[in-house]
């Protein structure tokens, strides 16, 4: 029996040991997660956030929705910031927007950028992750508007260098810059002294993009990135998410989230990616947001790690 014992100490040290080591190294890379995916479930404590990252390796959260995700979660920023810190975590950004293709809010948006990172600041982030408009409408002058959310996105950048930050745009289906043509639109009409690439892999890959020559092409003006699979798919049946609401099979929507896959199961080349950010020494996060799980944020997140060690840290921890 106390041989028995023994081994069986010995065995289960090996296995935790073992599990340990299969979380990401989050050394020149560090790995985090959006807390958006946690808004299609059931409404838990932030800290149900908290727990899965610590286990599963993922070390940094981008808030969303600020500053209502503090109500959201009926949390202040000193309780947040004393949970996360205790768990050994980080806040790493928020995803932050503004109607920039408006030169009359400009002023406004500048002014919430600023409250934004301020909070940010409490935490140690230095990146502000900017999303730009939503599309504007037919009959709009679509082409000012651009112009002006770029002229938006330089104040922007201008504000965030005053305050020790670095801000990047993140392409987005469904806002203004979405496909390869405005990926490229608006990194010429914005100063990279300024204003940098925030990009998010799926979403350039269903935009149209290649994901790889987009890296490459920008790669001296990456500053902060999300790492999300994708493959088009269509809905066989209406979505229904863990929060109850129902997404018509023949909605975008739908089809958006049966598009989006743990890390290894889409078409995108991300250990490519992954050179690219070799090759530039890149330091920094990695942020994989899952908007959509199949079996929950636990099992993505612990698949979604299984993946970057095995896959990923050969190439560049």
């Amino acid at each position: 029996m106390i041989m028995d014992r023994r081994l069986f100490l010995t065995s289960l040290a090996a296995t935790l040991a073992s599990a340990a080591a299969r979380l990401p190294a989050n050394r020149n890379i560090k790995w985090g997660l959006s807390a958006g995916l946690w808004s299609h479930y059931p409404k838990a404590p932030f800290t149900d956030i908290l727990d899965v990252m610590r286990d599963t390796g993922f070390i940094g959260v981008r808030l969303t929705g600020f500053p209502g995700v503090l109500k959201t979660y009926n949390i202040t920023a000193s309780q947040m910031e004393r949970e996360v810190s205790k768990r050994n975590l980080n806040v790493i950004t928020i995803s932050f927007g503004g109607r920039v293709n408006d030169p009359a809010q400009h002023k406004q948006v500048v002014a919430n950028a600023r409250e934004a990172m301020r909070f940010l600041q409490t935490f140690g982030a230095k990146h502000l992750v900017v999303f730009p408009p939503g599309r504007m409408k037919e009959g709009q002058d679509v082409d000012a508007g651009f112009r002006a959310m770029c002229t938006g996105f330089n104040r922007l950048g201008e504000a965030a260098n005053e305050m020790g930050f670095q801000a990047g745009v993140h392409n987005h289906l469904g806002e203004m810059v979405e496909g390869p043509e405005e990926v490229d639109k608006c990194m010429e009409l914005t100063d990279p002294k300024l204003f940098n690439f925030a990009p998010d892999t799926a979403h350039l890959h269903l935009g149209g993009s290649d994901v790889v020559k987009m890296y490459e092409k920008y790669k001296n003006r990456l500053v902060f990135m999300d790492y999300k699979d994708a493959r088009w798919t269509t809905p066989k049946a209406d979505l229904v998410l863990p929060n109850g609401k129902v997404e018509k099979k023949d909605s975008s929507g739908a089809k958006f989230f049966e598009s989006i896959f743990d890390l290894g199961d889409g078409d995108i080349d991300f250990p490519a990616c992954h050179r690219i950010l070799k090759q530039i020494a890149y330091k920094g996060w990695i942020c994989v947001d899952l908007d959509y799980t199949r079996n929950g944020p636990r099992s993505s997140y612990e698949h979604c790690g299984k993946y970057v060690v095995e896959r990923l840290e050969p190439i560049y921890a």
